[in-house]
């Protein structure tokens, strides 16, 4: 190097040097002698050190007076169905809200034509890879169009930053199930299973997210060079074709037509061989459009309650629905989600699954762990503090199936069907208390039908809108 470059380099240094000392706030020796000297000391300290350092903290927080039996008894239960599994993927809306339509159904099989008389219930699960396939060419979509609005913002706009820092992924709403199966309808599983990448989502969102980062400035360049509308709508169709190529070798090819028999747990025939497309499945096993006939509720402390908000960019589709939510207070979602468990409905819902799990037991309570103890601590964050700080927020949606109620008909237990697969937990379901229920439960979809009409009238209002970098929003389901 240069004797003028070295100068420069040393003046250089000595300016960040002296920035770094004129800087407040930093831990002075001072102040480290004093964090140091409040350090606890005694065999104690000693023993939780060295418990720690060889053991999982959970294991060490673990109550172990509430390691005994729980009560599994539901006042209040839908009937059972296959438990499913999502496996290394972040698809449980999807899971979850297909639970609901595969219940709704076998409900109303009497209803349907062609069927025989049944007495056995109907066996049917949704193909998820059929929809993921929809579901992720049209993410893209909503991306890539994304890129071309803001096109014309600096690229650390934060608008432009949302877009690129996240291009696609497998995580979602209710609204995603809403709106991609009235689009491209419904596949049994059998007809379409689950290839790898659909259980192994990780290199597959990778690959994707960097092919779409490519194409996004492509699509900026073209905006900013003031190439006309169809030209650029013509660039974007090419990209969403190599997208669907790229989706088709690691999903496969969507059905287009099939044909199919609703056969029981037994394997026997309930009727007669049909031949169906996605959309005519759809019309048979659903019945109806889906949007409409549904409220979406969130209980969130931080605003307002008997509001309506909306997620900006919360939506699968880029000509479909954000998340439009009517904010209630606990005890109106409870209400919602007995009287809808009463008529034999199960509901979608999400909840902050990982906070005070026993994953072996599949059982949920404040009381499964005493983190406080153990760092002799506190924890006292309350609901409306942890989502504003990033502690908490809706992570996992599972099917609401059972409620346990007193006999005040108040609810004191809750039971969900996941989609981790039926060895997990209760056979694949979580049961969980009415306190960690309100502590952690975010989100729920009600029919219409249950909700009051009051409440139907405030869902009606104009929504506030929320933008996506809300704390409550930045967790993935």
């Amino acid at each position: 190097m240069k004797r003028k470059n070295l100068m420069i380099a040393g003046l250089l240094l000595m300016g960040m040097s002296v920035a770094a000392q004129q800087r407040g706030g930093g831990i002075t020796p001072q102040m480290l002698q004093e964090i140091q000297k409040n350090q606890p000391a005694g065999t104690q300290t000693k023993a939780i050190a060295n418990a720690l350092a060889l053991n999982k903290i959970d294991d060490l927080a673990k109550n172990f007076a509430h390691q005994g039996a729980f009560d599994t008894h539901f006042s209040v239960e839908t009937k059972s169905q296959s438990i499913t599994d999502q496996k290394s993927s972040g698809r449980c809306w999807m899971f979850s809200g297909m639970n609901v339509l595969r219940s709704n159904f076998a409900n109303r099989t009497d209803e349907v034509a062609g069927f025989k008389p049944a007495d056995t219930s109907v066996q049917l699960e949704f193909s998820q890879d059929y929809l993921f396939f929809w579901d992720q060419l049209e993410k893209a979509n909503l991306f890539l169009q994304g890129t071309i609005d803001t096109g014309k913002k600096p690229i650390d706009d934060q608008r432009v930053q949302f877009f690129f820092h996240s291009p696609i992924n497998d995580g979602g709403t209710f609204c995603g199930v809403s709106d991609l199966t009235e689009r491209y309808g419904l596949v049994p599983k059998d007809v379409m299973p689950e290839t790898y990448s659909a259980d192994n989502t990780t290199v597959m969102a990778r690959l994707l997210k960097s092919k779409l980062r490519e194409q996004g400035l492509q699509l900026r360049d073209m905006v900013q060079k003031g190439k006309g509308e169809k030209e650029i709508s013509k660039t974007k169709t090419q990209m969403l074709t190599e997208i669907y190529r790229m989706l088709t070798l690691m999903l496969g090819e969507p059905v287009k037509e099939f044909t199919y028999t609703f056969k029981d747990k037994n394997g026997k025939a309930l009727s007669e061989p049909k031949t169906y497309t996605p959309q005519s499945f759809y019309k048979e096993v659903v019945g109806e459009k889906l949007n409409g006939t549904f409220i979406m509720v969130m209980n969130d402390p931080r605003r307002d309650y008997y509001k309506t908000y909306e997620v900006e960019y919360d939506r699968h589709v880029q000509d479909g629905t954000n998340w439009v939510y009517l904010n209630l207070p606990m005890d109106d979602i409870e209400n919602l989600a007995i009287a809808s468990l009463k008529d034999g409905r199960k509901l979608y819902s999400s909840y902050d699954v990982g906070k005070q799990l026993d994953r072996t037991r599949g059982y949920a309570d404040l009381d499964n762990f005493d983190y406080g103890m153990l760092f002799d601590t506190q924890f006292p964050m309350n609901k409306a503090q942890r989502i504003s700080t990033f502690d908490s927020g809706s992570t996992h949606a599972m099917t609401l199936t059972a409620v346990d109620l007193d006999a005040q008909g108040k609810a004191t237990k809750w039971k969900v069907e996941n989609s981790w697969g039926a060895t997990w937990g209760q056979k694949g379901c979580l049961i969980m208390t009415d306190r960690w229920f309100r502590e952690y439960m975010f989100r729920l979809v009600v029919d219409k039908k249950y909700v009051p009409a009051d409440m139907l009238k405030m869902s009606e209002q104009k929504p506030v809108l929320v933008m996506p970098e809300d704390p409550l929003f930045q967790y993935d389901e």
